[in-house]
C-alpha cells in the first residue's frame, strides 16, 4: 500500500539508527534527543489512538508522554520495543479514559486462529493509489475496531505480529487474521469509492505530493 510505503521510507531513510541513538540519550536525560524520539513516534501513536478514543487522542497522547518521560529511565531495550513499549502505555490510558467516560472499549467477534494467510493486498495497494494519507486512515477508522485497531499497530506504529498480540492481548495469529480481515473489507470500500471516482476529478496520489 502506498502509505505504508511512505511511513516505512520515511523511517528507513530518517534514520532508525539516529532514533535508537537519540532514545539512548534521551534516556540520560538529553532534552534534544527526547525530542527526536517523541517526533518519531508522536505521529504513530495519535493515529493509533484515534481508533480508540476519536477526538480525545490528543488528551490521551498527552498523558501517554507524561508516562513515558516519567518511567523513560527505567525502560530497557531497543528502538521496536520502546515503540511497543509506548504504545503499550497509549493504550493503557485510551481504556482508563474510556472506563472514565463509563464506556466500554468495543470488542471484535473471536476469530479463528489461522497458521497461514495469504498477502493479497493487490486490490487495495491500486485503490489507495488514488486518495491521499489522511483519506486512508479515516477509511481505516470506519472498519470494526478489533480490525481497525490491529492494522494501526502493525501498519502504522510498525509492530510485528508478536509484539501487537501482546498489546492487544492476542496470539499473533490473531492478530493477522483481523489485519486480513480489516484489509479484505478496505479493499471493498475502496473498490466502491473507485467506482464513483470515476466520474469525479482524481486528487493527487501521495507520491506526486511528496
Amino acid at each position: 500500500m502506498v502509505w505504508f510505503r511512505l511511513v516505512h521510507d520515511v523511517r528507513v531513510h530518517d534514520g532508525e539508527a539516529g532514533v535508537s541513538a537519540a532514545l539512548r540519550a534521551a534516556q540520560l536525560g538529553d532534552e534534544h534527543a527526547f525530542r527526536l524520539v517523541y517526533r518519531d513516534i508522536q505521529p504513530r501513536l495519535l493515529r493509533y489512538l484515534r481508533v480508540l478514543v476519536a477526538d480525545d487522542a490528543e488528551d490521551v497522547a498527552s498523558e501517554t508522554w507524561l508516562q513515558i518521560a516519567r518511567d523513560l529511565a527505567t525502560f530497557r531495550g531497543e528502538l521496536d520495543e520502546f515503540r511497543g513499549w509506548a504504545t503499550t502505555i497509549a493504550r493503557h490510558r485510551a481504556l482508563d479514559h474510556l472506563r472514565r467516560q463509563r464506556r466500554r472499549p468495543q470488542t471484535g467477534a473471536p476469530v479463528e486462529e489461522l497458521a497461514h494467510l495469504a498477502a493479497n493486498y493487490d486490490t487495495a495497494e491500486a485503490a489507495l493509489e488514488a486518495i491521499d494519507t489522511d483519506t486512508a486512515l479515516d477509511l481505516i477508522a470506519t472498519l470494526p475496531p478489533d480490525q481497525a485497531e490491529a492494522i494501526y499497530l502493525r501498519v502504522v506504529i510498525g509492530l510485528d505480529a508478536k509484539t501487537a498480540g501482546q498489546i492487544l492481548g492476542k496470539r499473533p495469529g490473531a492478530v493477522r487474521v483481523a489485519v486480513h480481515r480489516g484489509l479484505n473489507r478496505l479493499a471493498a470500500r475502496l473498490d466502491e469509492i473507485g467506482a464513483v471516482a470515476v466520474t469525479q476529478p482524481k486528487p493527487p496520489t501521495l507520491r506526486e505530493t511528496r
